[in-house]
């Protein structure tokens, strides 16, 4: 905050707008906007690496990973993603804590007492102590593992579609060429199986920007928070009274969506063109006919 925003009950017009709108929990809003950004480029090729392994699953000749694919992409997606979102994060919390207890405390003892799960301080993570910017960056990865859980299987499930759209006549072609499995997969399936996967891939990546506010059910501070928080009434005990502007932040949130929606369109069809040229696809003869 400014100097001259020292005493905000002298200010008036502009000026108190000024000083209000760069208090430190603006400062903290503009900063979730970040949150939100990092949140989306660390999740999807976390997600996309879940969602290859779960489609190679579902794809392997071999039973027990066949079977471990089709229950990952099968399970998740029948379970309302708010369910895992609330689930993941507490099941990963406790599960390292109770890992960790068994190793650093003198007693570890049952972790789980009826319905308490309890941990000797050692075993925190973080520890108590640590400052809270560790706490924050620890919640913030075990959302990022709910977020890639959740929208790996629906990637498995858009590329296990996209391998199966690939003619099956080039795979048996590259077979009669006396290439392994392996190499089929590697040099033939997975680049022609993108042409097929981006459109789909390009719904789940809208859906996972509409998903973010999520975030605020799992305990960070993100953009949705701090609208609720800096947009309700606040009274004359506050330092900047207002009415209720849940409105007006509710607003700015809309505009962001709606800029970060055109600019993915606008990246992903032409990620989407440079794919389907050359392709035996409805994108790529569309093309064709166009003269590209």
């Amino acid at each position: 905050m400014f100097e001259s925003c020292s005493d905000p009950s002298a200010l008036h017009g502009l000026s108190w707008m000024l000083c209000y709108l760069t208090t430190g929990k603006h400062m903290l809003f503009y900063g979730s906007f970040g949150i939100v950004l990092i949140l989306l480029a660390i999740t999807a090729p976390v997600a996309l690496i879940f969602g290859f392994g779960g489609a190679l699953a579902a794809r392997s000749a071999l039973w027990p990973f066949k079977l471990l694919g089709r229950g990952y992409i099968a399970m998740v997606r029948g379970v309302p993603d708010i369910v895992f979102f609330l689930f993941v994060p507490i099941a990963m919390d406790q599960g390292l804590e109770y890992l960790k207890s068994r190793a650093v405390c003198a007693d570890p003892g049952p972790a789980w007492t009826g319905n308490e799960f309890h941990v000797c301080a050692a075993a925190k993570i973080p520890l108590g102590s640590s400052p809270q910017i560790y706490h924050e960056i620890y919640g913030f990865g075990l959302a990022v593992i709910a977020f890639s859980v959740v929208y790996g299987a629906f990637a498995a499930n858009v590329l296990f579609g996209a391998m199966q759209a690939v003619p099956r006549a080039q795979l048996e072609t590259a077979e009669a060429y006396g290439m392994t499995r392996a190499q089929v997969n590697r040099r033939v399936l997975i680049p022609q199986m993108w042409a097929y996967a981006i459109p789909g891939l390009s719904n789940l990546w809208m859906i996972l920007i509409k998903a973010t506010p999520l975030l605020f059910l799992l305990g960070i501070e993100d953009i949705v928070y701090w609208a609720r928080e800096l947009g309700a009434t606040k009274s004359q005990i506050y330092a900047f009274p207002h009415p209720d502007w849940r409105l007006y932040y509710f607003l700015v949130l809309l505009v962001f969506y709606l800029l970060m929606t055109k600019l993915s369109e606008v990246v992903l069809a032409r990620v989407n063109r440079r794919l389907a040229f050359g392709q035996a696809t409805a994108a790529g003869e569309a093309l064709r006919k166009a003269g590209v």
